[in-house]
């Protein structure tokens, strides 16, 4: 976790116009999103043809997520209680430092010293594994991509699909080099054929299911109405953890309540095939408390703040809370596309992550946030693949005017005197009239349209984009000319 924020884990990267200049000189990674996002945006767009009320669940799901948000503190209480009344204990964290000393007090109290853990955007947002190697307690991811990011000491680049930037063969190589070093060693003869690779993982990973006392999992939804908690998956791994282990952690963050178990009949349609282009999910795990000589005897749920409730102040940012971690909006990103999940800095990439993780900062707090917002081309292909239909591209804008109010006053930067320059200029018509013969004059002894270059700052600009040459007559001056005709 980065020193002086204690809410958000940024991953080490510089901020994104930096990173994505970097990013953008791999050409093997470029490949490799290209491959991957293409693929899952064309099998979700067929999923979702199939059903004629998609845009009827969409509304629906919108909904029922806008009425979470505005009764927000009802249902958290109401989940506690139905939580409770089934056997489980109830904690509330308000930042990750407060998460991360629950979790780990839990897992002590237990004599554990290694913890599996299965599904949990949450827990990389607070950085609880690097919490828990700091208390002695090992903690392995078992889900199949974040093995793969874990193992070569990676960053996710994408919510779904943590190792979309990674293919076959850089996959085999990473078990073979690293999986023996962790348990079970890859079979000298691994291949990167998909079968073999998920036979090495299973293998690898199964003994550590047999011996885990204590299991750690995220949640994608928590009825209030009920106390159950969902977690959805591809692999059946995260039925592992949440059914061998003799305790059960769960880290939830206070926006996946939902008011009651009939709604998860919207979001089991919305989620799958927004993900992975799916009918219904693979693997699909509900459990209400504990049951008695069945699965965890020992049930705990860490709801997290975390920034929420400051995000839930912001009347037109708070649709941000409504994700449900789908991934559509990533996968149809162009910029993603380009610069792929690791150039935003935090564990949630993408465009909701350009919104989300700034809200859960604090806008003008850090660099690395304020950056994020402008990491989008506004072309609006993020709020159509949403199937909650969160209007991302208008969050962004809104968080751009927060982003300029929060840094206005010290030495102006350059794009604000530009702007100042500019409003004294359209102020009058006869200084505009000025500018533009000023404008046609200097155009043509700087050679733009031959060099199409500009000096300066302005260098940087021109170094991507032509510059169109300055016409030698304004509009004005053609139709007074025009008029005496």
């Amino acid at each position: 976790m980065s020193g002086d924020q204690v809410n958000v884990v940024w991953l080490g990267s510089p901020t994104f116009p930096q990173a994505a200049h970097d990013a953008l000189q791999d050409t093997q990674l470029r490949r490799n999103l290209k491959h991957a996002t293409t693929t899952i945006r064309d099998k979700r767009l067929r999923a979702v043809a199939e059903l004629d009320d998609w845009e009827t669940l969409r509304e629906a799901g919108s909904q029922i997520k806008d009425r979470v948000m505005r009764h927000l503190d009802e249902y958290l209480l109401q989940l506690e209680a139905s939580v409770t009344a089934a056997g489980g204990v109830v904690h509330w964290a308000e930042d990750a430092r407060e998460a991360n000393r629950i979790v780990s007090e839990l897992v002590r109290a237990k004599g554990a010293t290694e913890v599996v853990k299965i599904k949990s955007m949450a827990t990389q947002e607070i950085g609880l594994n690097e919490a828990l190697e700091d208390d002695g307690i090992e903690a392995t991811e078992t889900d199949l991509a974040e093995l793969i990011v874990q193992l070569n000491d990676d960053r996710p680049s994408h919510i779904l699909v943590p190792a979309i930037h990674r293919n076959r063969s850089e996959i085999r190589d990473i078990f073979q080099r690293e999986m023996g070093k962790h348990g079970i060693a890859a079979p000298d003869d691994l291949t990167d054929e998909p079968r073999v690779l998920a036979e090495a993982a299973r293998v690898h990973l199964r003994e550590k299911f047999l011996r885990a006392k204590v299991a750690i999992s995220g949640a994608n939804f928590a009825c209030a109405d009920t106390g159950t908690v969902g977690v959805v998956e591809s692999e059946g791994n995260g039925r592992m953890c949440l059914t061998l282990p003799e305790t059960l952690i769960t880290v939830m963050g206070i926006e996946k309540v939902l008011p009651s178990f009939s709604d998860l009949e919207v979001f089991l349609q919305l989620l799958p095939r927004s993900s992975t282009a799916e009918r219904m999910n693979p693997y699909t795990s509900l459990w209400t408390g504990v049951t008695p000589g069945d699965g965890p005897q020992e049930f705990h749920l860490v709801l997290l703040d975390n920034g929420r409730t400051k995000t839930l102040a912001d009347t037109a940012g708070r649709s941000a809370l409504h994700c449900i971690r789908c991934s559509a909006c990533l996968n149809v990103c162009p910029v993603y596309e380009r610069t792929g999940g690791r150039s935003y800095g935090s564990v949630y990439p993408g465009p909701i992550g350009a919104v989300l993780t700034p809200q859960l900062v604090g806008v003008g707090t850090s660099e690395h946030a304020d950056s994020l917002p402008f990491a989008s081309t506004l072309c609006g292909a993020c709020y159509d693949a949403c199937p909650v239909r969160i209007d991302i591209p208008e969050m962004l804008v809104h968080l751009r005017a927060k982003v300029v109010d929060a840094h206005r006053g010290g030495v102006p930067k350059p794009e604000a005197l530009a702007m100042k320059g500019a409003r004294v200029v359209f102020g009058s018509p006869r200084r505009l009239a000025w500018a533009e013969r000023l404008g046609a004059i200097g155009g043509r002894v700087a050679g733009i349209g031959g060099g199409r270059w500009l000096p300066g700052p302005a260098r940087k600009w021109t170094g991507a984009r032509d510059v169109p040459v300055p016409a030698r007559e304004s509009f004005r001056a053609w139709w007074r000319k025009a008029g005496r005709r």
